[in-house]
């Protein structure tokens, strides 16, 4: 008997579109700014950061995303939609279990002292404000990376089933433009400010309706009731590894050999 093939949801089709979208600005910003760091320019991005066009469209894609967020909105995740009321089905139980506070506290400090060392570099002369953005695209594209395929908040801190329950879902943006905070910009503080106000406004749905953010309070969240079937990416990235577990051991011992053998023909 054949196994049933999974597919594509529409909302995984739209992730993985935001993926080959960021990644593209990203890799493309990075082309720019080592070039332009060859060639010792002063322009950051070979002179693409100045050009009105360029810096509007990139502006909007993202305002636009936010924006979304606001609202209830078919194209979102419910993990990011259900802090809404047409989207909570209560159930039996009228007690919510969400993640304690002291976890999320947990990440919001790990992540301020990660930035504020970026940030603390930018000051000292080390890094520019090339890079500053060039991290931030970077965390643009993690985001897609820890809702597709893995994301460490989830294993590592919060331990929720999956990103329909993950209490922090809608810091993704706050946290992904931490770094233009530094920057004095019109388009990087307007970015800063609505991710901020889309974080809040999540904070204080949580804390005025958290049955809503609980799968035992809130139907909606169960497994039987989701649409977009984001964890089966995950489910298959480490079934994979699992299954091919055996073979990149033996391909990892085979390099350390190679390595070895030549370290000894060296000496």
């Amino acid at each position: 008997m054949s196994k049933r093939r999974f597919k594509l949801s529409k909302i995984s089709a739209l992730h993985y579109f935001k993926l080959f979208f960021r990644s593209f600005l990203l890799i493309a910003a990075t082309v720019l700014y080592i070039i332009g760091k060859v060639k010792h320019s002063d322009d950051t991005f070979g002179g693409y950061e100045k050009q009105p066009a360029i810096l509007t469209f990139i502006w909007v894609v993202f305002v636009i995303e936010m924006i979304l967020r606001f609202f209830p909105s078919k194209l979102e995740s419910m993990g990011c939609q259900k802090q809404f009321k047409k989207n909570f089905i209560p159930t039996e139980s009228d007690i919510p279990k969400n993640q304690p506070f002291k976890i999320t506290l947990l990440v919001a400090i790990v992540w301020i002292l990660l930035n504020g060392a970026i940030g603390a570099l930018y000051f000292a002369g080390i890094i520019d404000r090339g890079i500053l953005l060039l991290v931030s695209l970077a965390y643009s594209v993690c985001d897609m990376i820890c809702i597709l395929f893995f994301c460490p908040f989830q294993t590592w801190f919060m331990k929720n089933k999956c990103c329909g329950s993950c209490r922090i879902y809608n810091w993704d943006y706050i946290m992904m433009f931490t770094p233009l905070v530094f920057i004095k910009n019109i388009y990087a503080l307007s970015l800063v400010a609505i991710a901020f106000a889309l974080f809040v406004c999540w904070e204080l749905s949580f804390y005025i309706h958290p049955k809503r953010f609980s799968e035992e309070t809130n139907a909606c969240l169960s497994c039987a009731n989701c649409k977009e079937k984001l964890c089966h990416h995950k489910k298959q990235l480490r079934g994979f590894l699992k299954k091919n577990r055996h073979l990149f051991s033996l391909s990892g011992n085979r390099t350390l050999g190679k390595i070895l053998r030549r370290n000894d023909k060296n000496k």
